[in-house]
């Protein structure tokens, strides 16, 4: 995706690309992301399945509404 040379990309296991998100959030440096998958349409259901799990541990991810 093009738009993607504009923003960071973040890449390596879930933990690491968790670690970096509750970074910033915890410093205040951002209140939310925009998840640009790296390819559709298996990319964003890599990061729902492997990632948010991880936040969700963290409590930095809802469960439920």
């Amino acid at each position: 995706m093009a738009a993607i040379s504009r923003h960071l990309v973040l890449v390596g296991e879930p933990r690491q690309i968790a670690d970096r998100l509750e970074q910033w959030f915890i410093e205040e440096a951002v209140d939310g992301f925009n998840v640009m998958p790296p390819y559709l349409p298996g990319g964003l259901d890599r990061f729902v399945d492997k990632v948010v799990p991880e936040l969700q541990r963290r409590r930095l991810f809802r469960r439920a509404y």
